[in-house]
């Protein structure tokens, strides 16, 4: 079949490809597993963290991707998944199930937590297995390539979102507006119809898209907004937008993190941070681990009903270098997903 595999770690730099086309066997799936044909995939920020060495380090070589879509090729005895059934794989490809994390439901605290694509082979190729209770059925309402980018974009948005502990007409802001941003803003419209919400990104392309899509407000990523906010979620991969964030928050409000980790580049300026007007009167930062197979089904569902839809730019499998660099350099705004099949 054919793959892009991540064989080397290091910074992604303009013109440079940081995977490397070939070809592998068709897997074969294990006790328990589902083989899938993969239709497409989403292209995540997580793989940038990944190629950069900003995650846990990845089994190399690994075929990256985590926002899978395809259609079950085999599926093991006693499983409700039938053949030909369209299916997604998210980036929790499994969690042991039996430790306190696990009982209590917030299996992306795991240790033992498997990420698709940085641990295990993931859908940057043509077929993929998966643990059959860890594969999301999709809805009819969703095509392929919408879905795709639900699958971690989407769900980690969600869980995001749940962190916030919004109430309806409470302020939301969001700082950056990528692939995640753009699917918490329609979430967050359609679970908090009263709520305004404040969008803070430098990309003027972004700032459009965000009215575009209902927010009452779209401005630089380190403007004052005239409003303090109630929640903030975060999905920029630098420093100076949790400053400009803290300062837009009201008294008890809560700025919630949703990103693996934040590139270096702006380190220092988190060592002069102003207490008294940044920190001050009980403001609460929060980050945000992976995600939970509930968040996956309920972003799903979520979406679903309400009519969420990714803006998305599609790219063959061979132009997932190109892919990573458009998401790398903020070319595009909205979700990129890789066509593979179909």
């Amino acid at each position: 079949m054919q793959a892009m595999l991540l064989t080397r770690l290091g910074e992604l730099r303009e013109g440079a490809a940081a995977l490397d086309a070939g070809e592998l066997p068709v897997p074969q799936p294990a006790a328990g597993e589902v083989l899938i044909e993969v239709s497409c995939c989403g292209v995540c920020h997580t793989e940038l963290d990944e190629i950069e060495g900003r995650t846990p380090p990845p089994r190399l070589p690994v075929v990256p991707g985590h926002q899978v879509v395809g259609r079950v090729i085999g599926a093991p005895a006693g499983s409700a998944l039938r053949t030909g059934q369209r299916v997604g794989v998210a980036w929790i490809f499994s969690a042991c199930g039996r430790c306190e994390y696990c009982r209590e439901g917030r299996e992306n605290l795991c240790a033992q937590f498997v990420a698709t694509g940085r641990d295990v082979h993931g859908g940057y190729a043509q077929f993929m297995t998966a643990p059959a209770e860890f594969v999301h059925p999709l809805p009819d309402e969703l095509g392929d390539v919408e879905a795709a980018p639900l699958l971690c974009a989407g769900a980690v948005g969600y869980r995001a979102l749940s962190l916030c502990r919004l109430e309806d007409g409470q302020a939301l802001g969001l700082t950056g507006f990528g692939a995640s941003g753009h699917l918490v803003l329609q979430m967050a419209r359609a679970r908090f119809p009263r709520s305004p919400i404040h969008v803070f990104t430098r990309n003027a392309a972004e700032r459009a898209l965000a009215l575009d899509l209902g927010a009452a407000w779209a401005g630089a990523a380190d403007a004052q907004t005239t409003t303090l906010l109630h929640a903030i979620i975060d999905t920029t991969p630098a420093w100076a937008p949790l400053r400009a964030a803290l300062r837009n928050l009201r008294p008890g409000g809560r700025l919630v993190i949703n990103a693996i980790r934040k590139e270096a580049a702006d380190t220092a300026l988190m060592a002069d941070i102003d207490y008294s007007g940044e920190l001050w009167l009980e403001k609460s930062v929060q980050s945000v681990a992976n995600v939970t197979r509930a968040d996956v089904r309920d972003c799903l569902a979520l979406a679903a009903r309400a009519g969420i839809r990714p803006k998305v730019r599609v790219y063959g499998l061979a132009d997932a270098n190109r892919a990573l660099a458009d998401l790398k350099f903020g070319r595009h705004a909205g979700a990129k997903v890789l066509q593979i099949a179909g």
